[in-house]
């Protein structure tokens, strides 16, 4: 690793030893990919995913404090994942004792480190934390230090910024320090597609499950993706940047996928086009029949496989304001083709406060409500982390929370007749 007289310095100890540390892990971190240097995170607000006070995990919040006493994160702003926990969600008195007394009992000195390392309030709390009404939204080019995967596929892909995959504490570690090694995803070669994904569907493909075909196809490599421009059009407008969010986030959690490419769509595709596709690239085409071959073979982990669903939770990764208003008017229309005033399983809908705050400005919202329909901000896998949802019933459209929990998928033409009285 060549470092800067600078970085050397601080390695050194010219900062103190918790900086040292800071910079000798970050070394050490780079080695191990065979980084040759350091590059600067040009990033204004870095993006952490913990979320959560575990007790499992505080040697984690513990160094959080040694960060906060050396006064390291001073002027640093970040944004994290949601919160685990909302008592808007339906839960029981056990699942709540659950939640509080053995789970999240590190909650509250959790937050208030966060306030400390340059949360400004909760409206900072979300998976999306590029959407525009939160603001942590990079520019192409930026070099950033994150690890929720979600947020990094959509960066680097859909925004045309820099990141790798990084742990939950090297990427707060590289935005304190300011530099990360440069291996992987920053670098030019690292960012060919190593893959050609052909779409050849006869109609639209739901973005979470081509997601997660792809994802369990080419897995932690590149993507190029030839043929969904028919679908989503040239234009990076609010319904393809949606669709891509849901897309990427199942394949970065049902693979490993930190940066995709569409054709004639993604900004690096349209800038350099099929030079992107490195030399000796494999080829995956994808169907209806493939995509319903990847579906039919998700495993159904629920104690009763024909249960009743108990729980639906829509949102995973945060839902936009188009979304939330989508998915208001089609909940609306499938409740009167059913002659139903409410929905018939309990159903959260989650998105950023200021998402939310937004939304609430309109008559959606009254809809929402009147429909039954729970709007949080919570993380629906730290819900579902829960020991006890093991045993419910829950349902979703998120491929991301199928893979991490117990959650069963369906797409969200399936989840809104389940949701309103119809049948599957």
């Amino acid at each position: 690793m060549n470092l800067t007289p600078e970085q050397q310095a601080l390695l050194d100890g010219s900062e103190g030893e918790v900086m040292a540390k800071i910079v000798k892990t970050l070394v050490m971190y780079g080695d191990t990919f065979n980084a040759r240097r350091m590059v600067p995170v040009t990033s204004n607000l870095g993006h952490t995913v913990i979320s959560f006070g575990l007790e499992v995990m505080k040697p984690v919040y513990d160094l959080y404090d040694t960060l906060i006493a050396a006064g390291l994160p001073e002027g640093q702003k970040f944004t994290a994942d949601p919160k685990p926990l909302d008592p808007k969600v339906p839960s029981t008195l056990l699942d709540d004792l659950v939640f509080k007394k053995i789970m999240y009992t590190q909650q509250k000195r959790y937050e208030e480190q966060m306030r400390r390392l340059g949360i400004t309030s909760d409206d900072d709390y979300t998976c999306a934390c590029y959407l525009d009404q939160v603001g942590n939204t990079p520019k192409k080019g930026d070099v950033l230090s994150w690890a929720e995967s979600s947020a990094v596929v959509y960066a680097n892909s859909v925004l045309g910024a820099r990141c790798n995959r990084n742990s939950g504490m090297i990427e707060l570690m590289g935005s304190i320090a300011g530099f990360v090694p440069e291996f992987g995803l920053l670098t030019d070669e690292g960012r060919k597609a190593t893959w050609i994904v052909e779409v050849k569907c006869e109609k639209k493909p739901e973005a979470q499950l081509l997601g997660s075909a792809i994802g369990m196809k080419v897995m932690e490599e590149v993507p190029y993706v030839k043929g969904l421009d028919k679908w989503l059009g040239t234009e990076l407008n609010d319904d393809a940047k949606t669709y891509l969010k849901d897309f990427g986030a199942a394949t970065a959690s049902n693979g490993a996928v930190g940066l995709y490419h569409i054709a004639n769509l993604t900004p690096e595709a349209v800038e350099q086009g099929e030079a992107l596709i490195a030399e000796g690239a494999k080829v995956y085409v994808i169907d209806d029949a493939e995509l319903e071959r990847v579906k039919a073979n998700y495993p159904v982990i629920w104690k009763k496989p024909d249960a009743k669903p108990q729980l639906c939770f829509v949102g995973c990764p945060h839902m936009t304001l188009k979304q939330l208003q989508d998915w208001t008017e089609a909940v609306g229309d499938k409740l009167r083709q059913n002659g139903r005033d409410k929905v018939t399983v309990p159903t959260v809908f989650t998105a950023p406060i200021p998402v939310i705050r937004e939304f609430e400005k309109t008559m959606d919202a009254y809809r929402l409500k009147k429909y039954g329909v729970v709007l949080s901000y919570i993380c629906p896998l730290m819900y579902m982390n829960n020991p006890l949802c093991k045993s419910k019933a829950v349902i979703t459209s998120s491929n991301k929370l199928r893979t991490y929990t117990s959650a069963r998928y369906y797409t969200e033409a399936e989840i809104l007749d389940i949701i309103t009285g119809g049948r599957v």
